[in-house]
């Protein structure tokens, strides 16, 4: 009989101070993100296996939102239960928050972040070992047949080459997966979720069985509560600021795109950029390119663009406040209806997933996702590798295809050499990771000062 997981798997003050230490490293965007998490939690502190890890995370994949953080809050969740989670998720954006909103204050006061963007040039080198041993890690204990092998790099080319949008590919994995299951049901079951690595069983077994019960009347109570918790702030603004104010604008406009960002924010960025620098002229078009490199060097999600942007047209059009009040509210109110609806998503859906782990055909469909997944890391990591070494890049296309290639001249030396001591403090002397961020941050820095 299978093992029913208690509220508390994990001491919850452990639990914390777990969560606390991967919040101080979700550099390098989701594929980044989704590396520290899989090093922490599935192979050194041995809490979840593999197999529960990417069910967690394919599930993730399918929600609109910064999908790391997702994971982080179901995972939370299946530790620690609802408060389990809420920290999870508050811990796994609050340092990207915190570290974003000062250096907002920073590039209004001096429109000079020169020392602080060197700081963090030199962790995303770091960032680039870690994704790459996620990439290679992810991909030996996920792809456990040439059949994953296939969906993985034709992820990876169909998201690279010919820019097929996100849950296209994700809709074709899953199609995979259950195709393969039907035609050879064997392939599903040679891989046993856990990597063979050798190590001692993690302490939630993977066919644990999760005490929440799906139904109804917890999903209405959980709908309810979520709703109110993310629309009650946009309706204060509107009642006493006005419901033509830049808050309410605001308010409403990333709550609707924290509802159509599938497949990580690169998807919705576009948008963003063109209706708050056309439309609301909230900030310049070089304005918006600065804050998409402060967000890409800090950690957490990258999708916390959208409080630089707030926070500079807040400032700038701030009504009965004052400048900076507004930012300061515009800000908040902003991070507030973008990181929310995540955790509703979790709280309606994980007692669900949890349930669906045991039906075979929708397994098959989500182990088809994460072949696809191990494609998505990967380009994600050609991605941030293109923009950590080369300092421009160009679009080349032939016919159906286009593909990003960075401009050979404009490789950064100093980037380049960095990344070679990440690489060998990873790969060669496994080292932890905050020491190899601590010294990259300490390279980059220096490279400004000499």
């Amino acid at each position: 009989m299978a093992q029913q997981l208690t509220e508390d798997v994990i001491p919850f003050r452990q639990a914390l101070r777990a969560w606390f230490l991967i919040s101080l490293q979700t550099f390098g965007g989701p594929a980044g993100q989704i590396a520290v998490m899989q090093r922490t939690l599935v192979e050194e502190k041995r809490w979840i296996g593999q197999q529960r890890f990417n069910h967690a995370l394919n599930y993730c994949m399918l929600l609109p939102g910064p999908e790391a953080q997702q994971l982080a809050i179901y995972v939370g969740w299946l530790l620690n239960g609802t408060r389990g989670g809420l920290v999870a998720g508050t811990l796994f954006v609050l340092p990207g928050m915190l570290a974003l909103l000062a250096l907002s204050a920073v590039y209004i006061l001096w429109q000079d972040t020169t020392v602080v963007t060197a700081l963090f040039a030199g962790i995303a080198p770091a960032v680039l070992a870690i994704v790459a041993q996620a990439v290679i890690r992810v991909a030996k204990r996920s792809l456990t047949h040439p059949v994953f092998v296939a969906v993985a790099v034709a992820a990876f080319l169909a998201l690279a080459l010919f820019g097929v949008p996100f849950p296209i590919v994700i809709a074709v994995a899953a199609l995979s997966g259950w195709t393969t299951y039907k035609v050879t049901p064997h392939v599903l079951t040679q891989g046993n979720g856990h990597g063979g690595d050798g190590g001692p069983a993690p302490l939630i077994p993977d066919d644990a069985l999760h005490h929440a019960q799906p139904s109804l009347r917890s999903a209405g109570r959980i709908l309810a509560v979520g709703l109110v918790a993310w629309w009650l702030p946009v309706a204060a603004v509107a009642l006493f600021l006005g419901a033509d104010s830049v808050f309410t604008t605001q308010g409403l406009f990333f709550s609707g795109t924290a509802l159509v960002t599938f497949g990580g924010a690169y998807a919705v960025l576009a948008f963003v950029a063109q209706r708050a620098v056309e439309t609301y002229a909230w900030l310049t078009p070089g304005e918006m390119v600065r804050g998409l490199a402060l967000a890409e060097t800090t950690p957490g999600p990258l999708i916390m663009v959208v409080q630089f942007v707030a926070f500079l047209g807040a400032y700038r059009d701030p009504g009965a406040l004052t400048p900076w009040a507004g930012a300061l509210l515009g800000a908040l109110l902003t991070t507030w209806v973008t990181f929310v609806p995540c955790f509703l998503f979790i709280f309606l859906g994980a007692p669900y997933v949890e349930r669906l782990r045991h039906n075979t055909a929708i397994s098959a469909a989500l182990t088809g996702i994460t072949a696809a997944v191990v494609g998505v890391i990967a380009n994600l990591a050609l991605y941030f590798a293109e923009h950590t070494l080369f300092t421009r890049t160009f679009t080349w296309g032939w016919g159906p295809f286009s593909i990003q290639l960075p401009e050979t001249g404009t490789i950064s030396p100093i980037a380049l050499m960095i990344t070679v001591a990440a690489l060998v403090m990873t790969f060669v002397l496994k080292w932890p990771m905050l020491r190899i961020l601590g010294i990259c941050a300490v390279l980059g820095l220096a490279t400004v000062l000499l």
